[in-house]
């Protein structure tokens, strides 16, 4: 059996919990807003057409923030297109997954949901096929309080008060070739720079969010970023991180480690904003928004064959996640938490349907996904101030990692309590986790569970939701602090 330690003091502070970082993503693709969040003739709507039923778990998952609408579906959109009579609204094509977009639901529906659904709006702007001009239409039209042609449209469509939307992303993804709009780093710099300075001029309390790279292994990776924030760096506050991961040619102890590899992104955006801005002068920060991260079987999508009509709401990318996929998630999970002094803000790439935690069949059910359950732990508990942590456990070797520890693990501590977020990575063994926490003063374990599975490989469906789902782990021991956690698990350790 496996055996590790670690000490959890709650003197040793990375700063605090941000409820960004329960963010999510909602763009028109696929059925993520068609059948997923929105279907007027599904039994559970209401009376603006939104699934009560995906409510009711978006509650549950306790999201904070939602990106919309898009990802690369924005670098081709036209805003005005999703606002006014239901009845008048065009049909476009959408370039991006080559469907047609019936723009039922636009910017006012989106701000209506996300009220309902107790969460944060948070706007991408098209920097792709538009520019300033329409950004600080769309400003106007959603913030603006009245009295102007586009505030007054606002309020004539039905929403009186300003939508008051924060944050912003200025454009999705521009250094990808599959990007509409696609622009070396330099002219999106400028481009970015112009747009957050004339929308400033509007309300200079925006938070503006700079394209990152889509992915650390993009071969502009560090020059773009780089690059953007020479161009962007006062006028911004966030620059972007996309990563998404998958386990190749079987390859589960990689897989189960690809956190490394977002460690290795956040550590290098990082290192590279601080350089930018030391050559700057600036005493300003740049933050992380990690504004697209999950588990995507992208070689999927990449090796089907390319559709030939334009359909509208086809099912894309409704990869279905088993154990080691939630494990791997929760990971990231950890990840994400570690850094927060750093990555302020995030976003899960998607909320329904599209590589989601919830899924919907049309006029039927909606159910968790095995990723549901570490994201809708690490939401609940997660609160106060995340610890660091430094622990004592074995390592095992990776093909793409080298040598990783078995366990990855972080704590947030509160004066309501401390949790422990902790994966086993191991596929050969429980491992035994001793826990010294004499500086929480004589804190005793009041909860474990732990998410696992005989079956690295099972998964969820609609007629067993709860194959996978966490369930209270038998082998805890007080004196010393002791907790077996499963091979390939997912486990949450609250002291109490």
């Amino acid at each position: 059996m496996h055996q590790a330690k670690l000490t959890i003091d709650p003197a040793f502070k990375v700063a605090p919990v941000r409820r960004r970082t329960f963010g999510t993503f909602v763009e028109h693709l696929g059925r993520c807003v068609y059948t997923g969040i929105y279907e007027p003739g599904h039994p559970t709507a209401d009376e603006d057409g939104f699934r009560r039923d995906v409510l009711r778990l978006t509650r549950e998952l306790g999201i904070s923030t939602v990106r919309y609408p898009g990802g690369n579906f924005v670098s081709g959109y036209r805003w005005e297109d999703g606002v006014g009579p239901k009845d008048r609204r065009p049909r476009r094509l959408d370039l991006a997954w080559h469907s047609t977009e019936t723009n039922e639901v636009g910017v006012d529906e989106f701000v209506r949901w996300c009220r309902k659904a107790d969460a944060e709006p948070m706007m991408a702007i098209n920097l792709g096929t538009r520019g300033i001009e329409a950004a600080l239409d769309l400003l106007e039209y959603c913030n603006h309080p009245s009295g102007t042609t586009l505030s007054d449209l606002r309020a004539a469509n039905g929403a009186k008060e300003p939508h008051a939307i924060r944050m912003w992303c200025l454009g999705n993804e521009m250094d990808g070739p599959w990007q509409t709009g696609h622009k070396t780093a330099r002219e999106y710099g400028r481009l970015a720079a112009e747009t957050a300075r004339a929308m400033r001029m509007v309300d200079p309390g925006l938070e503006l969010v700079a394209c990152g790279s889509s992915s650390s292994s993009m071969p502009t990776f560090g020059a773009w970023e780089a690059e953007v924030l020479e161009e962007t760096y006062d006028l911004v506050d966030y620059i972007s991180c996309h990563a998404y991961y998958e386990e190749k040619d079987g390859d589960l102890g990689s897989f189960l480690a690809c956190s490394t590899n977002m460690e290795y992104f956040i550590r290098s955006v990082v290192a590279t904003a601080d350089h930018v801005g030391a050559r700057l002068k600036s005493r300003k920060r740049i933050d992380i928004s990690f504004d697209e991260w999950n588990i995507w079987y992208l070689s999927r999508f990449q090796n089907a064959e390319p559709p030939t009509d334009w359909p509208v709401a086809p099912r894309l990318l409704e990869d279905h996640y088993h154990l080691a996929d939630a494990v791997a998630f929760g990971g990231l999970l950890i990840t994400l938490l570690a850094n927060s002094d750093r990555v302020t803000a995030a976003s899960l790439a998607q909320l329904v349907n599209v590589i989601a935690p919830i899924m919907t069949e049309p006029g039927g059910r909606a159910w968790k996904q095995t990723t549901f359950h570490p994201f809708a732990q690490a939401s609940r508990h997660a609160a106060g101030d995340v610890l660091r942590i430094e622990p004592v456990s074995p390592s095992y070797e990776t093909a793409d990692y080298g040598d990783v520890p078995l366990l990855h693990a972080v704590a947030t501590h509160s004066e309501e309590g401390t949790t422990l977020f902790a994966v086993n990575r191991s596929a050969d063994g429980p491992l035994s986790l001793e826990i010294d926490a004499r500086a929480l003063g004589g804190k005793r374990i009041v909860e474990a569970t732990t998410l696992t599975d005989a079956d690295v490989y099972a998964r969820n469906t609609a007629d067993e939701p709860d194959r996978v789902a966490p369930r209270a782990n038998p082998d805890v021991e007080h004196d010393p602090m002791r907790v077996l956690l499963p091979p390939v698990s997912w486990n949450v350790i609250r002291l109490g």
